[in-house]
């Protein structure tokens, strides 16, 4: 079972009533947090010390502000009434999710800090060096990984490193976007240094994890640092360089079939470089709680499954191959996919789901239970909910399972996405590549979905280039509702922010019906606009981009509204 598979993380659930974090979160280390002088004597006291930062320091960012920032702001998931704020694009300093997401990423900024000090501090002679170096870069790389989700949906923000040190302070400034990226790369690189190429123990952070982020941060750089819209092109290489080595080294490969990535338990399988690790308990926190809030019904859920009202959006439903624009109007699109992400992402009426079990109401009325068969909702607005992340009742999950607490992981990052980091440092500058290596690390990804390499023209062979929009596809229909896109859209509003503005304004987030051609067993489906639906578009603009400073914050730190400093020239 997972619980005893990762031991290492039952001191998550041990330890977490000693690491609950105070209400200010920007600046004050949590006073009950794990200090105690006594606690650091062994290696595995050390590392159980980290290991919260895996996932209850990340809870209430996964919660739900990860898909409210991720998905639903970036136009990847549709809500009209629910985190109606998120969906329109003006969300304020005093939305929920909002502050739940800065919250918890200076929790875990402050755990990060509060570990490094503590292994400095604590650490007896008998703990080895290596131990203690592994466990400070774990706390440094989760410490940077929750900064540059900050950068990208918040811009400049304050860099803190030692939250002792400053908790007298009340002029607190943010640093520039470029500092903060300086700052990012150059612990990535100290990280890759200090971690091991084989995991401490399941689960745990590598060097290559390290590497794969550095990917991931230096093509973010490159935007950074752009001129005129051209992206740094040192920065671009060091991205490939990086992205090569992880390929190259790492011992990762692709799972066989998309579908796999999400067929529990998948946990810590060869594709995964970095996951939340969450097991079933009864303590909140341990536990992950985003099945609860996007399964489409109770039906599929555990006393939960409060998803029915968010679904696919037009747009992302609109990208998938094969289905295609009927008439003149724009109202309706129509078809099916061989694409096998789209069936692994949304459900639609009609699809099967036989690793998930299904309440239903039989002929004679009584409840009966069956595998998932995705409902049909023949009136003229209904959702295509979402499927990836959702692992279905108790009795489809090992290790338990019950409403709000579930055990399935959550990737932070997967070998997929060093492969379209390849591409897009080697597609550089230009707006197409015939970069061998590059056109067939897109092509393995579209393989693996169940299609073919990049179609010609033609029609009639396989492409021998590829296009930015080509790598800008296939990471929307990869990552949809892995909380991705509307980082990528930040990557992109750094060196180009007309276009990272076009493609939000031009999404289509209103409500649409889908129709099976029949049902069950659909060979296509129709999807048709509701016509009542008004609210179909947003307004993004370089004012709105970013998400707001929290209302609390400013209020106790208003330093925050000042122009951001350079974190290396003010240090």
């Amino acid at each position: 079972m997972k619980i005893l598979r990762y031991s290492w993380l039952i001191s998550l659930i041990a330890l977490f009533a000693l690491t609950n974090c105070s209400e200010d979160y920007l600046v004050r280390p949590p006073e009950d947090s794990l200090t105690d002088a006594d606690f650091y004597k062994t290696d595995e006291e050390v590392m159980a010390a980290t290991a919260p930062l895996y996932s209850r320091m990340w809870f209430d960012y996964n919660d739900k502000a990860s898909f409210s920032i991720g998905d639903l702001r970036s136009g990847i998931m549709m809500a009209p009434w629910n985190s109606r704020e998120f969906g329109a694009f003006n969300a304020n300093g005093d939305n929920s999710e909002v502050i739940a997401g800065w919250n918890a990423f200076f929790t875990v900024i402050q755990q990060s800090n509060l570990a490094i000090r503590n292994v400095n501090t604590f650490a007896t002679s008998d703990v080895s060096d290596e131990v203690k170096k592994m466990a400070i870069a774990e706390a440094r790389f989760m410490r940077a990984c929750a900064y540059r989700n900050l950068v990208l949906a918040w811009g400049p923000v304050p860099i803190i490193t030692d939250n002792i040190a400053i908790m007298n302070s009340t002029d607190i400034k943010r640093n520039t976007i470029s500092s903060i990226w300086e700052f990012l790369t150059r612990e990535m690189r100290a990280v890759a240094e200090d971690l091991p190429e084989e995991p401490y123990a399941t689960g745990r952070i590598t060097k290559y994890s390290a590497e794969g982020m550095l990917a991931r941060f230096y093509l973010s750089r490159a935007g950074v640092e752009s001129t005129g819209g051209v992206r740094n092109e040192m920065y671009l290489d060091s991205a490939k360089y990086y992205a090569q080595h992880v390929i190259d080294n790492s011992g990762k490969s692709l799972m066989d079939d998309y579908r796999s990535l999400f067929l529990y338990p998948y946990d810590n399988n060869n594709e995964s470089l970095f996951e939340l690790q969450w097991v079933y308990s009864s303590a909140w926190g341990p536990s992950n709680s985003v099945p609860a809030y996007l399964a489409y019904s109770s039906d599929i859920g555990n006393g939960d499954g409060w998803g029915g009202a968010y679904g696919a959006s037009w747009y992302v439903i609109s990208q998938y191959e094969g289905i295609n624009p009927i008439g003149t109007t724009g109202d309706t699109i129509r078809g099916a996919t061989i694409d096998t992400r789209l069936y692994n992402t949304f459900m639609l009426p009609g699809a099967k789901y036989p690793e998930i079990t299904q309440d239903y109401t039989a002929d004679d009325g009584t409840v009966a239970q069956r595998e998932c068969i995705y409902p049909n909702n023949t009136s003229d607005a209904s959702f295509a909910c979402t499927k990836k992340y959702i692992v279905g009742k108790a009795v489809d999950v090992a290790e338990g399972a019950s409403s709000q607490h579930y055990p399935n992981n959550t990737y932070m990052l997967r070998l997929a996405e060093i492969y379209l980091i390849y591409a897009e440092a080697a597609l550089g500058n230009s707006d197409e590549s015939s970069d061998a290596t590059a056109l067939e690390y897109v092509n393995k990804i579209r393989r693996r979905a169940g299609l073919s390499n990049l179609p010609n023209e033609m029609g009639n062979g396989d492409k021998t280039y590829f296009t930015a929009d080509d790598v800008f596809k296939e990471r929307t229909l990869e990552f949809a509702m892995e909380s991705m896109f509307m980082y990528d859209l930040s990557n992109i509003f750094y060196y180009n922010k007309p276009r990272a503005l076009s493609i939000l304004n031009n999404q289509d987030r209103g409500l649409f019906a889908v129709y099976p051609d029949t049902y069950p067993d659909p060979n296509y489906w129709t999807f048709v606009k509701t016509s009542w639906h008004t609210e179909r578009s947003i307004t993004a603009t370089e004012g709105n981009f970013y998400l707001p400073v929290p209302t609390a914050d400013l209020g106790s730190m208003p330093s925050l509204t000042e122009e951001p400093v350079d974190y290396y020239q003010s240090n």
